[in-house]
């Protein structure tokens, strides 16, 4: 049996050798199933080679960034023996000790830091929104009615107690989203994470009134009189958004104090400081700013929807899978918490999941179109067994890019399958996870867990019936060019 230590060891040799030495490398770090690696010169990289690695699924370079498509779960051991092994220093410790250096401020856009920036935040507390999903799934499972008038509870009253913990377990978690947000910027910026978890408790604070229920009239605001300025108080459950920037500003703030007080006194002012001074900023700028972004993202995104209808969904399904190649796709995960917490339901978990299977659809036709070939049945089975799990760039890179017929096809799969998300009113109740896992955070109404699995299969079947007809189209093309050659 092979040392895991060793193999991982050698892919780390192998690694360095094939992106131009460890002077080459900025940083690195992961995502969900991409060992990162931020270079000073992409031009040096053997993409060749690379693609010759066991542990190596597909191979990706957006502006500096080489990722390395590995897979869930293996990327984290795999990213935490790279960075050990070679030494070069991961992203998370450079955002702590580090300033950045030259070539990381002449090479990496603003843009990359902020979308690197959001891959590690929501990385970070994605097992605990997966978690709270699939057990509001399985209440949901339990408590609908599914014969006649009776739920599974009603039928067997005994598990009546098991569902009301199953939904404090779940619920909680999304109540405090986010605090959860709050902490883990905090800890990606640089600061120390309980000063995050301190700050999000002021946001959540019980004394104050939501938004919602001053907005309403149900509650009033406190008001803070300062020198005759009446400033309006009240807590910020729900706004991700301000709680990502709230993330960024204690991290500053708390480590200009540490850097900047007497030792003497550093222990305890800097905290106190760091969390007062945060605290007007927070409710005198950043609240009000914040809630403004995120009521502007989510009515974007809903009119968006009501506007466009079923073209829109299926532009949107049909284009989702191009936007996971570039990465930028990380950048929803903001947004479906802002969603979530704001509307109570996502409507762009769906649209991601058939817009996956559509892709699904075209690794099964290029399996078929291939089926004699032995390697190639062996990468579309790793492949697709990887699709139906919700992660797409085994498949993305491994095979529809390479080919590009299957991506064609697989974006005509997932437009197909966005039309019949519309059309059910398909939605989810949490968001982290698509294919047959994303079953347990279907919405149950309008008949959502036999919907959900309806669309990915007509997502997977269209995927799979038109990437062979363009593949068809493709051979046919190419016989002809080389006819009149």
């Amino acid at each position: 049996m092979v040392d895991k230590k060793q193999q991982y060891d050698a892919f780390s040799d192998d690694v360095l050798k094939s992106v131009g030495g460890k002077e080459n490398i900025i940083e690195a770090f992961h995502c969900a199933t991409r060992l990162r690696i931020n270079l000073k010169d992409t031009e040096k990289v053997d993409k060749e080679s690379l693609g010759d690695l066991d542990l190596v699924k597909g191979i990706n370079i957006n502006r500096n960034q080489l990722q390395l498509i590995i897979g869930p779960g293996l990327v984290d051991e795999v990213t935490d023996e790279f960075i050990s092994y070679t030494g070069i220093t991961d992203l998370q410790a450079q955002t702590n000790n580090i300033a950045p250096n030259s070539a990381k401020k002449e090479n990496v856009s603003w843009i990359s830091h902020f979308i690197d920036d959001l891959t590690g935040v929501f990385t970070e507390i994605l097992p605990g929104i997966l978690a709270a999903g699939i057990l509001i799934g399985l209440n949901n499972l339990m408590t609908q009615k599914i014969v006649g008038n009776q739920s599974i509870v009603s039928a067997i009253p005994g598990l009546k107690g098991i569902s009301t913990i199953v939904s404090y377990g779940s619920s909680g978690i999304f109540a405090l989203l986010p605090l959860l947000v709050v902490y883990s910027a905090t800890k990606r910026y640089g600061g120390r994470p309980v000063m995050g978890l301190a700050m999000g408790a002021v946001m959540m604070s019980a004394s104050l009134p939501s938004l919602s229920d001053v907005s309403t009239g149900a509650s009033k605001a406190v008001i803070a009189d300062i020198f005759g300025w009446q400033l309006s108080l009240y807590s910020f459950g729900g706004q991700i958004i301000v709680a990502l920037i709230m993330g960024w500003i204690i991290a500053k703030i708390d480590n200009y104090f540490q850097k900047h007080l007497p030792g003497v006194i550093q222990f305890v002012l800097a905290p106190m400081l760091t969390i007062l001074v945060s605290s007007f900023i927070l409710f005198m700028v950043v609240g009000p700013i914040g809630m403004s972004l995120s009521s502007l993202v989510t009515n974007s995104l809903v009119w968006m929807s009501t506007t466009f209808g079923i073209v829109g969904y299926m532009i949107f399904g049909g284009i989702q899978q191009l936007i996971v190649i570039t990465g930028l796709h990380n950048m929803f995960g903001a947004v479906e918490a802002q969603l979530i917490a704001t509307k109570g339901t996502d409507f762009l978990n769906p649209l991601f999941s058939v817009a996956l299977m559509g892709q699904g659809g075209g690794v099964l036709a290029y399996m078929l179109l291939n089926r004699h070939d032995a390697k190639a049945k062996e990468i579309g089975l790793s492949s697709f067994f990887s699709i139906l799990f919700g992660i797409s760039e085994p498949a993305l890179f491994g095979i529809n890019i390479k080919y590009r017929y299957p991506l064609i096809g697989g974006c005509f799969g997932g437009a197909i399958g966005a039309a019949y998300v519309y059309l059910t009113k398909l939605t989810a109740i949490s968001f982290g996870t698509t294919g047959l896992p994303g079953i347990a955070i279907a919405s149950p109404n309008n008949n959502g867990y036999v919907n959900y699995l309806i669309a990915n299969l007509i997502g997977m079947v269209s995927g799979l019936i038109i990437t062979l007809l363009v593949a068809k189209f493709v051979r046919k093309h190419h016989t002809t060019n080389a006819v009149k050659q």
